[in-house]
C-alpha cells in the first residue's frame, strides 16, 4: 500500500513564516531557511512554500528566500504564490522548487495549466484551491482567500484535473488555524470526482484528526498542516509513529 504523505506548509510574507486564522489575524512565527532544514531533517514528506501575499500585491515570488530554503532540503518542494505566467514556472523551477503550485493564476487564465502541464509534466504542475461555503455552496476564492469567485469548487477540481494537474491542495477556509479537524465534508465530495492526487489542508489540531482523514476519506493522500508542526503542538515524527501504529502506512525515518 503507498504510504501517505505528513507534509508541513510554511506560509511566507516578507521573508517570514506566518500563520493566522481563517486567512486572518497573520502572526509571525519563524525563520522559512531554518524551518525549512528543520523538517527535513525529521522526516516529513514534501515540504509547500507559499508566498501568500505575491498575487494580491500582483508581484513575483520573492526568488532569494526560496533559493536558500530549497538548499536546506532534499524532500519534494512545492512552491506557489503569483505563479501567473509559464515563465513563472521556469523561474521557480530554477530556484530549487519540484512542483509549482498554481492559484489565483489559473482562475484568472485556466489554459495556464495545460500550458504548463504540456511543458513540464503534469507531476509538475498542482492546483491550490481556496474554498469557502457561501450559502450552503462550495466556492472558490482567489488572491490569498481576499476575493470570492463565484465558481464551483468541485467543478474546479474537475476541470483542473482535465486540463492537466497532476495534484490538487485543498484547502478549506472554513477550517483553517481553527484546529477542529478537516473539512471532510469538502473532501469527499472532491475525492468523488477526481482520480489525482488530494492534499489535504486546513484545522488539524491532533493526531487524531490526521486519522480520521485518512480513514474517513480514504482517496486523500496526503494530510498538510502548518502551525501544529510550527509550534511543535503535534511533533511530526511523533505523528507519523502514531499513525503507523494505526495501521496507516507512513514512511518513518530509521532515527526515529
Amino acid at each position: 500500500m503507498i504510504a501517505k504523505r505528513i507534509i508541513p506548509c510554511l506560509d511566507v510574507k516578507n521573508g517570514r513564516v506566518v500563520k493566522g486564522v481563517n486567512f486572518q489575524g497573520i502572526q509571525d512565527v519563524a525563520d522559512p531557511v531554518d524551518m525549512a532544514r528543520y523538517y527535513n531533517d525529521i522526516g516529513a514528506d514534501e515540504l509547500v512554500f507559499y508566498d501568500i501575499t505575491a498575487s494580491h500585491e500582483g508581484r513575483g515570488l520573492f526568488t532569494d528566500i526560496l533559493k536558500r530554503t530549497a538548499a536546506e532540503v532534499f524532500i519534494p518542494l512545492t512552491v506557489g504564490g503569483g505563479i501567473n505566467e509559464v515563465s513563472d514556472f521556469e523561474r521557480v523551477l530554477a530556484c530549487g522548487a519540484d512542483k509549482v503550485s498554481v492559484n489565483s493564476g489559473a482562475i484568472r487564465n485556466p489554459s495556464l495549466i495545460d500550458r504548463a502541464a504540456r511543458r513540464y509534466g503534469d507531476q509538475c504542475v498542482v492546483l491550490s484551491m481556496d474554498v469557502k461555503r457561501v450559502n450552503g455552496q462550495f466556492h472558490i476564492f482567489a488572491k490569498g482567500g481576499r476575493e470570492d469567485t463565484g465558481i464551483d469548487a468541485l467543478e474546479w477540481a474537475y476541470a483542473g484535473q482535465e486540463r492537466g494537474a497532476g495534484e490538487l491542495v485543498v484547502n478549506s477556509m472554513d477550517t483553517d488555524g481553527v484546529k477542529k479537524g478537516f473539512d471532510l465534508e469538502l473532501l469527499s465530495e472532491i475525492a468523488k470526482r477526481v482520480s489525482i492526487p488530494i492534499i489535504a489542508s486546513g484545522g488539524a489540531g491532533c493526531k487524531e484528526d490526521f486519522k480520521a482523514l485518512f480513514e474517513s476519506v480514504p482517496k486523500v493522500d496526503a494530510g498538510l498542516a502548518a502551525s501544529i508542526f510550527h509550534r511543535k503542538e503535534v511533533p511530526l515524527p511523533v505523528l507519523k509513529k502514531y499513525l503507523a501504529e494505526e495501521k496507516i502506512p507512513m514512511r518513518i525515518l530509521r532515527e526515529e
